[in-house]
């Protein structure tokens, strides 16, 4: 699914609901009730800021395995999707980390959403989980046997992470797009909460052509307007709870100025990128 059927709107904000632990997490309470009820009180503060996406992701399992989820938590996070999706009438994307991309394909497959976040699609990165490899192949191939149109969104030398050797960004973008076949790319700082600098979002958007660039940690209502200067889009979350802490659940009114500022920026990214992707959002 191309993402311009997928966001109505220029420069989408996605909002990310960030899912307590799960079952068979190291901090799992046992009260899969208590974790639906938070993951719909920020799912509806999330819609009602203004948001133009969700993506849910299992961010409180942590520690991650780097592979395979358990069953368990594929359970519990398509039960949370489909209860969501009779709440909030906006698209919404699935993140099961580490990098448990086949199963995030699964359940947005079957639940029928639009699209999921894959940290790792193309190369190898160490992380504090091992080191991860990208399986565009397999991934793809799956998605296809399915049938599904999910969109792919895919990473770009993802956070909490370091490639091995020292690829260029230029050329990393280029592969995850060309050779990994992402419908979207996304720029991250170096760890949760901190932003891409303004120049590598400048640089991979030239070398994404077409293709859509996601900010992918750091937003602020008070950085946005100049980020998005050079991107097609953001995920947000941290900044949009309450205080700013991540712990916290997300703030509405913080959602609503975060939007704000988001939709206020003017749009001045270079202008073979600009034309290109203004059209994929009308």
């Amino acid at each position: 699914m191309e993402l311009k059927h997928i966001f109505q709107a220029n420069n989408p904000v996605i909002g990310v609901v960030h899912l307590s632990p799960l079952p068979t997490s190291p901090r799992w309470k046992g009260k899969l009730k208590e974790v639906i009820a938070r993951a719909e009180q920020e799912a509806t503060a999330l819609a009602a800021g203004g948001v133009d996406g969700i993506i849910i992701e299992n961010f409180f399992d942590a520690p991650f395995t780097k592979d395979c989820v358990d069953p368990a938590v594929v359970s519990a996070m398509t039960l949370i999707v489909e209860r969501l999706k009779g709440m909030v009438m906006l698209p919404i994307g699935i993140n099961v980390l580490r990098n448990d991309a086949k199963s995030a394909m699964a359940i947005a497959t079957c639940t029928e959403v639009q699209f999921i976040r894959v940290n790792v699609l193309t190369g190898v990165m160490a992380t504090d989980q091992g080191l991860i490899e990208g399986k565009a192949y397999e991934l793809l191939r799956y998605r296809r046997e399915l049938g599904s149109e999910v969109a792919i969104l895919a990473d770009v030398l993802v956070k909490h992470a370091r490639p091995l050797g020292t690829p260029n960004l230029t050329t990393a973008v280029k592969d995850t797009i060309e050779r990994g076949l992402a419908d979207g790319v996304i720029l991250s700082g170096w760890a949760t909460g901190s932003p891409p600098t303004q120049e590598d979002l400048e640089l991979a958007s030239a070398a994404a052509g077409d293709t859509p660039v996601f900010i992918g940690s750091g937003a602020s209502w008070e950085n946005i307007p100049q980020l998005m200067q050079a991107a097609d889009g953001v995920i947000v979350s941290s900044s949009l709870k309450r205080h700013g802490k991540i712990s916290e659940t997300i703030d509405p009114i913080r959602v609503s100025q975060f939007v704000e500022a988001a939709k206020s920026t003017p749009i001045v990214m270079n202008q073979e990128k600009s034309d290109a992707s203004l059209k994929q959002y009308k």
